[in-house]
Parts: structure tokens; sequence; C-alpha cells
């Protein structure tokens, strides 16, 4: 049987992106799994004259013009790039050109790419491709709305990994459902772990960092003094582990994730969680472990964490141990993998 081989396309990152850490952990995963099976990351990066011209066009009127998305034809493969050890370190198989084998190479898109469909030409080379949906509103990559629909509409399947994103894109794309193959994530939980609790309230305040200040700003006069907010920005992993597995409160300032994992690391990391579900966030987002606020209530976000930190009881751990059990279980190995064995299957169907 021919080798197939599964490429991943996305953009360089500077900083931790979890949409990109599950697409390494998803590529490193099917270079293991599966006998003839292989998988590669394309990374590309803007030429520095496309710098130039996105750079000016955020700052001069006359530059901008109607919103089309990244232009794939102004970028370069990103030949020596790999991510930070400091949030991902297993090395990676990364593919140097663009040149693929019609015969045995299948492309995954990010939705935030999916226009690269059309701009590339994928259909009329031969090119067999998917879309990986993680964030549902991230669809919206370009104001072109026929490009995008035609972009799934000649995409061989459409991997989406929340039910959150799943229902959104039934009723976007109702003909397009028969296409869709639910991806599992999983999380590493042997590497969170549970210390001594401290007066520790963490936080991440990347997607909504007005949020955490306005909330603070709203609790500095009336929260007790020995509780101490703790921002798990630019962090190492094992910073993160570290400060997570000793606080009790995790603070979610979700924003249209697909399917925010942060929370769910530090509920198995013993904290109790506060705050916005996102989108997807609602598929785990149960109590007593998950306390739900509405985004953008920053009062009611003040309140409920006053009145859990008032009520903060030392079983807590051996209270929601249950939870905890339940959410490493759904996202675990063996549930991504099932999954990934799905898509190797399915890929294998098309291109075979």
């Amino acid at each position: 049987m021919k080798k197939i081989n599964i490429i991943y396309l996305l953009p360089e990152m500077k900083g931790a992106s979890g949409g990109a850490k599950i697409i390494y952990s998803h590529s490193k995963k099917l270079n293991n799994l599966i006998k003839n099976v292989s998988s590669h990351i394309i990374h590309l990066k803007k030429s520095i004259p496309y710098k130039i011209e996105t750079s000016m066009s955020k700052r001069f009127n006359f530059f901008k013009k109607k919103f089309s998305g990244w232009n794939p034809n102004k970028m370069k493969i990103s030949k020596s790039f790999s991510p930070s050890k400091d949030w991902f370190n297993d090395k990676l198989n990364s593919k140097k050109n663009f040149k693929l084998n019609n015969a045995t190479d299948f492309l995954i898109i990010p939705e935030i790419w999916s226009h690269f469909a059309i701009d590339l030409n994928l259909k009329n080379k031969g090119i067999k491709y998917g879309i990986f949906i993680q964030g549902f509103f991230h669809m919206n990559s370009t104001s072109d709305f026929k490009k995008i629909k035609s972009a799934y509409k000649n995409a061989s399947i459409i991997l989406i990994s929340s039910n959150y994103n799943i229902k959104c894109f039934k009723e976007i794309f109702p003909e397009f459902s028969d296409k869709i193959l639910k991806m599992n994530l999983s999380i590493d939980s042997k590497k969170f772990m549970i210390k001594k609790k401290v007066n520790k309230i963490t936080f991440m305040p990347r997607k909504l960092p007005d949020h955490p200040h306005l909330l603070k700003f709203y609790l500095k006069n009336i929260i007790p003094k020995n509780w101490k907010f703790v921002s798990l920005e630019n962090v190492t992993e094992k910073y993160l582990i570290k400060t997570l597995a000793e606080s009790k409160f995790f603070l979610s300032f979700s924003n249209f994730e697909g399917l925010g994992m942060p929370p769910i690391e530090a509920a198995i990391s013993g904290n109790k969680v506060i705050g916005y579900s996102g989108g997807g966030g609602s598929e785990y987002w149960e109590k007593p472990i998950f306390i739900k606020v509405e985004t953008g209530d920053i009062r009611d976000f003040g309140q409920k964490l006053l009145y859990e930190i008032k009520n903060y009881n030392q079983n807590w751990i051996e209270k929601s141990k249950k939870g905890r059990i339940k959410l490493i279980k759904k996202y675990s190995d063996v549930s991504e993998n099932k999954s990934l064995i799905k898509l190797t299957n399915k890929v294998k169907n098309i291109i075979l």
C-alpha cells in the first residue's frame, strides 16, 4: 500500500497558540499512530514587501481596501521555523516546499486561511484538501463570502473540533454537513498536577485584556487582601503547570474560542473555574467545577468570585475529583486517536 502524507498548512507563530499546538500534536501523532501514514507541517510567512504593505494599510487610510484576507501569493515558505520549546518541545516534520504529490498527499488548511484553496487554485491543480475549523468565528477569513463558500464546497473533509462549531457550521452551510468529521482533542493530564493550594487567582488576559483589568478595578477595594492575581501571559509551560497546580481559582476570559483548552487544564489542576465559556466551552462547562459568567458582565464576575472565595471549602479537591476524572476521560489520547484514525481512513478513500 502506498504511504499517504497528511500535510498541515500553518503560519509562523511567535508566541504560544492553542490552535497551532493542537495541529502540531495531531501531526506528531499521525507520524507514529498508523502504518503507511506520515504527516508534515508547511509554515508560511509574509514576504518583506507584503509585511510593509499590510503595516502601511493599518496606519494610513489611503492604503486600506476591502478585506480580502491573507494573500498566499505574497507569502513564502519558512524553511527554518520551529515553535518555541517553551510551549511545544517535540520534533516536527516540516516540509520546505509546496510541491505536492496528488496521488499521496492530502492538504489540511486552517479555517483562517480557507480562501487559500481558491487563491491557490487547488481544485484545478488536482490537490485534495480539507479545512480544519477550530474556531467557528475565524471562518470569516475574507469579506468575499462567495470565495469562502467555494472553498468549503471543494473541500473533501471539514474537520471540526467542537459540537458548538458543528452546530454553527451546519446552520451556515447545511449543504456541506455530510463532509464533517468531528476531531476529538486531548490534554496530557499527566503533565498537570495538584499541589498545596494557596490564595492565588490565575487568568489569561490575551484575548480580552480589558476585562481582567476592569475586574481587578471592581474588586480592588473589596477583595480580601491575602489573595493574589497571577497573569499567565507569555509564560513557559513549566511555569504555567506549577502556577495552576497552586492556585485555587482560574478566571476564564474566553472569547470566540471553538473549544477553549486552558479552562480544562486549570480544572484538571484542581481549580474552580469562573468566567466566560466562549463558544465550544459549553460542552464541558458544568457545575461544580465551572461557574458561568455572561461575557462582559464584570459586576456578576466579581460577585461570583467573591462568593466563591468566601465559601471556599478545603475539601474542594476531593469533592471535585469525579468531575476532573470525567474531563480527563473526555479529552484523552484514546479519544483523540480514534478521530485521527477516522481521518486517515477517510483520506485513504479520497486519494488512493
